[in-house]
């Protein structure tokens, strides 16, 4: 299952260099080769990435991802939800960090 996280990620490096190999991406966003893969296939299955071959490249096996408007729409729905999380996380963290300096505070004579 592709995380928002997951999501996010690929769409993003896809929409800033579509031309990309796969290993090359991988490598990019630390992912292994097999979940890269599972990872496109997941969003080309949904229409939101297709990949066209090269027919000029001397390897036929280069692709370019490229990002549908359908995915295009997904980018920004994912990334409102991605910087939502984000958000909710870093006040979390505040708290904690505040809550942590009271405590400090506390036990220091």
């Amino acid at each position: 299952m592709l995380t928002d996280s997951d999501r996010y990620q690929l769409l993003k490096a896809l929409e800033h260099n579509p031309n990309l190999s796969q290993r090359q991406l991988a490598s990019e966003l630390g992912y292994s080769l097999g979940k890269l893969n599972y990872c496109l296939k997941a969003l080309m299955d949904k229409g939101w990435v297709k990949a066209e071959n090269f027919r000029t490249n001397q390897n036929k096996t280069a692709y370019l991802y490229q990002l549908t408007p359908a995915g295009i729409t997904e980018k920004a729905r994912v990334t409102r939800r991605f910087l939502q999380r984000k958000v909710e996380e870093h006040q979390q963290i505040e708290q904690e960090i505040e809550a942590l300096k009271q405590e400090v505070a506390q036990q220091t004579p």
